[in-house]
Parts: C-alpha cells; structure tokens; sequence
C-alpha cells in the first residue's frame, strides 16, 4: 500500500505543506540578507531553485510530479536550508553545528533524491532498450553505487569550497567537519539510497514510464 496513505496525508495537504516551505525559504534567505551570511544566502537561493524543478519537469517535459515526489524533494531542500540558519533570534545558532543528528538527516534524504535520480534513469533506459536488461538485484547494487559515487563527489566539493574559503578568509558556504564528519555523511548516504532501492520505487512508476515514452519519442523520430 502507498506509505503517503497509510499515514493519512491527502495530497492536498501535501501540496500545502510544500507552499509553506517554499515561502518559509524565501525568509530564510531575506534573513540571510539581514545577517550578511553568504552561507545562508546561497544554500537558500540554490533551494529556491531546486524546488522550481518539478513543475518544470511537468510542464515542460510531461514528467509527472505527483505531491508526493514534490513534498520530498522539497523537504529535502527545505532541511538542508534550514540546517544552515538555526532558530532566528536565538542563540542556538546553525543546526548543523548545534543539532548532532540534523547533518545525518540532511544527508539521508539529499540522498535519497540522488537515488531517485538514478533509479528513474536506468530504469526509463532499462525499458526503452531491449537490447538492455537490468535485473532487480542489479537495480539494488546500482542504487546504492550511484549514490556513493555522488556522495564521494559531494565530499570532495564540499572539502574544496571549505579549503578555499578559510584560504581567502570569508564564510564558507559548504563545512567540511574532518574525517568522521565524511564517513558518517557517506554511512547516512546509504541509509538513504537502501531506503529508496527497497521502499521507494513503487512511487517513481510514473516518471519512469514518462522518460521511457520520451527516449521511445526521441528514437522514433
């Protein structure tokens, strides 16, 4: 059954949900401004952006983004956003330095959407292709390589930008906390992609067969 069902959440509660956050970034960002924080200023700015992405995939491309698939791409975004600016007007300060757990959560979900990613992919190709054949066992190995291999690229951007910015002495829009900090961000990365690769695409049928019916367009023609 549907998890989003099991829990009672209609979709247009969902859609709400989605709006407030989306408002709530625009906020963050304006307190940004009001804190001159370049760190918060970017992470939000680049959430805004983020979060324009399903509509634009359902109208310009007819990839269906059902609520569901837009609260958690948006709650994704919304938390790693949220992580950088804290408890406005207190003293608590970023969650990702104040809050022990809130970086394993941020990495979990972020990586969740990066498996997404890669299962609509191979699976849309899997289908379109006859001369391709990609197992479900497979599909499982692949997840969770697609998704490390995105998390050991984040980690080296990530430690780049952190270096750079203590080299010019400004604000770093991405910390990087050392050694530990990388391989539990690279553990949680896995909670992610084990969740998506056993639970979640049942939910992504829909953008599958929508990047199938492109590729066969685009073949066709």
């Amino acid at each position: 059954m549907n998890l989003r069902k099991r829990l009672g959440i209609s979709a247009h509660r969902q859609r709400q949900l989605t709006h407030v956050m989306q408002v709530l970034l625009v906020g963050m960002f304006f307190i940004g401004i009001e804190r001159r924080n370049g760190g918060i200023m970017v992470n939000t700015a680049v959430a805004l952006l983020v979060v324009q992405l399903p509509p634009l995939l359902e109208r310009d491309y007819n990839i269906p983004m059902d609520a569901g698939l837009t609260l958690w791409i948006t709650a994704a975004v919304f938390l790693h956003a949220l992580g950088t600016v804290g408890i406005p007007g207190s003293e608590i300060g970023s969650f990702y330095r104040s809050v022990w757990w809130w970086d394993h959560l941020t990495h979990a979900l972020s990586s969740s959407i990066v498996a997404a990613v890669g299962y609509a992919t191979a699976r849309a190709i899997d289908e379109h292709s006859d001369s391709i054949s990609l197992p479900p066992k497979f599909m499982f190995v692949y997840i969770l390589l697609f998704v490390l291999a995105f998390g050991v690229f984040w980690e080296v951007i990530e430690f780049t930008l952190d270096q750079t910015a203590r080299l010019l002495g400004i604000p770093g829009v991405l910390t990087q906390y050392g050694l530990e900090d990388t391989m539990l961000d690279l553990i949680f990365d896995t909670i992610g992609a084990v969740v998506v690769a056993v639970w979640g695409t049942a939910h992504l049928t829909g953008v599958v067969d929508a990047v199938r019916m492109r590729l066969d367009l685009r073949t066709s023609e």
